[in-house]
């Protein structure tokens, strides 16, 4: 029989007559295979944990070993049976602490910039790996600092076998190997996030689709060398794919989007194109086969033409269809525009961003679109005046918001409006960044949404006193919402009468670079009951506006904003001390006049508040 003796320790002569004493032989000679042995025989994860922080050798050994390696406990018990785990009767008094939990994905993880390493996901993986598993991870890597490498994947992949949801963004050392590990150990894997990962090619994700068959969940975005053999395979092997968004992968075509379509159109329910080389052939597709597609958002598809658009909306098969999103698609017409309004007839949200309409297309679309609910247009500059109060006169019943967004041929006009009928349904409206949009305009939106709640008009110059006082006028039901963000002509005329007409329902106001000052304040304070949220940021108040706010008792404001206030200064310290009894949130940046003592004190003073 072979015997390992240890060398015994003795004294040592060297060449100049200098005595030094033999170093005790070490096991870190053992090569990694012998470890990597004596590692298995470990009863539990608490041992294997503590082994792991002994070297980072030893971490990446530990994190190697796979559940189905581990010496089952069964077997040393029975080979130690005077094992100091076993009490007087024989039996293990802590299965706990020598055995390891479940694996059923408890824990989420997240590593990001310089602590996006293979050490840290080697950590991860033994330091979850008995405690129930790690369920989700997300990696940020940067340009500028990436090292995780295929190692840090092998990692996880033979030490999370529980784990169910995987995001990569920004990891150019990332590539197929990795990917690779992550498909033959992690089996339960339903959610897939590629983002800028340029190593990334159809090889690896090949080998996801016929390991990892639960995924429902996948994105790929800004992945150059993946193309339609991938998804291909994923379709052929993921029938229940449930949300697909790919964007930015000019490989990708109409071969691989339809093949994924098509296999799981029972239960797809959302579905993401951007930027990707398809043809109104895919749009044929899409309206044949998105039977179970509930959101829809295609966004810079250049080869795309009005004639897909039309295809689409005529197959008939978006019936599920409730929020559709079309951005930068310069293809789409008032024809298109309409067809999709009669195909998508449960349609509820709709989101139109720089695309080529006009008044025509958009009323007619309104007609024909009887379920929808929500209306947003954004850069579409060929709107007018006369297309918003039509498709108003001529949309749904069940119309509640509607959004207009620097839309620049929104401007007033006096002629050409066809008699006016209130939209009962419109409960909110959005004008933000439409310099045409003034007073006569505002007073014609008050006549025709009697019923509004929540009004923002942000940025519109035209607005003044005059315009918003026939708004007021006109909502019956109670302004609950109110921004006025930017309007510079607005003045303490107009907040003082919004607070007096609707003094029982307004619960937010955003007064940020209006022309007011301590007058609004004063209204506010004697007038807004239920108030919660007020922000007077760049506005001409002064201490006095802030000490009526904390003098009244019928306000009770959780977030309030100062911010830019040049006028408000220490001397409001008392006044903002008495409002922190509800205040939760204070925002007192660039206020120049307000020292900074003075806001540590307030920091102190107001614990609960996140200043």
């Amino acid at each position: 029989m072979d015997v390992y003796f240890p060398l015994s320790k003795r004294s040592r002569t060297s060449a100049s007559g200098e005595r030094f004493e033999q170093k005790k032989p070490s096991i870190e000679v053992l090569p990694d295979e012998c470890l990597f042995e004596i590692f298995r025989w470990l009863r539990g994860g608490r041992e294997r944990s503590s082994c792991a922080c002994v070297s980072k050798r030893w971490l990446i050994l530990v994190s190697n070993i796979c559940k189905y390696e581990i010496r089952d406990n069964n077997i040393i018990q029975a080979l130690n049976p005077k094992d100091e785990s076993t009490n007087k009767k024989g039996g293990i008094v802590s299965e706990v602490e020598h055995n390891d939990v479940d694996s059923d994905g408890y824990f989420t993880r997240n590593l990001e910039g310089k602590k996006a390493t293979d050490g840290g996901l080697a950590a991860i993986a033994v330091g979850t790996a008995s405690r129930g598993g790690l369920g989700k991870l997300f990696i940020r890597g940067s340009s500028s600092w990436n090292r995780v490498t295929t190692v840090g994947l092998r990692a996880i992949s033979r030490g999370c076998p529980s784990l169910r949801v995987l995001s990569l963004w920004n990891l150019s050392s990332i590539g197929d190997e990795g990917l690779c590990e992550i498909a033959n150990g992690c089996h339960r894997l339903v959610t897939l996030d590629l983002c800028h990962c340029p190593a990334v090619t159809d090889k690896s994700l090949l080998a996801i689709a016929k390991g990892c068959p639960k995924l429902n969940d996948l994105t790929i975005e800004s992945c150059a060398n993946v193309g339609n053999e991938a998804l291909l395979a994923l379709a052929c092997c993921c029938p229940n794919l449930k949300s697909v968004s790919i964007k930015n992968c000019p490989l990708v075509g109409d071969q691989g989007v339809a093949s994924l379509l098509s296999s799981a159109s029972y239960s797809l329910t959302k579905l993401k194109l951007q930027a990707l080389n398809i043809t109104d052939e895919m749009f044929s597709v899409i309206g044949h086969y998105g039977k179970s597609v509930t959101d829809l958002s295609l966004t810079s598809l250049p080869n795309v033409s009005d004639k897909g658009f039309w295809i689409m909306g005529n197959s008939q098969g978006l019936q599920k269809l409730k929020s559709f999103t079309i951005a930068s698609c310069l293809g789409l017409t008032d024809r298109g525009l309409e067809a999709v309004g009669k195909g998508c007839v449960n349609l509820k949200q709709f989101y139109i961003f720089k695309c080529d309409l006009s008044d025509k297309g958009l009323v007619s679309f309104a007609k024909v679109a009887g379920s929808l609910e929500s209306l947003q247009l954004e850069d579409c500059h060929r709107i007018t005046q006369i297309g918003l109060f039509c498709s108003l006169l001529n949309c749904s019943a069940k119309l509640k918001v509607i959004s207009l967004v620097n839309c620049l041929g929104v401007m007033d006009l006096t002629t050409g409006l066809p008699p006016l009928s209130p939209c009962e349904s419109l409960q909110s409206l959005s004008i933000r960044n439409c310099p045409g949009f003034s007073d006569s305009s505002l007073a014609v939106m008050g006549k025709l949404c009697p019923q509004l709640q929540h009004v923002e008009l942000r940025g519109l110059h035209g607005i003044t006193d005059a315009g918003f006082l026939q708004l007021l006028k006109s909502c019956n039901a109670g302004l609950v919402k109110v921004n006025l963000k930017d309007c510079v002509n607005l003045s303490d005329k107009g907040v003082c009468r919004l607070t007096n007409l609707h003094r029982w329902t307004l619960e937010t106001l955003n007064l940020d670079g209006c022309k007011i000052s301590d007058a609004s304040l004063f209204a506010i304070a004697e007038n807004c009951r239920l108030l919660g949220d007020l922000d007077v940021s760049k506005c001409a108040i002064t201490d006095s506006g802030i000490a009526a706010l904390a003098h009244s008792d019928l306000i009770n404001v959780q977030i309030l904003s100062v911010s830019g206030c040049s006028m408000v200064s220490d001397k409001s310290l008392p006044s903002l001390r008495n409002l922190g009894k509800t205040l939760l949130g204070l925002n007192l940046q660039q206020c120049k006049a307000i020292s900074r003592s003075a806001i540590d004190l307030l920091v102190q003073q107001l614990w609960r508040c996140n200043i």
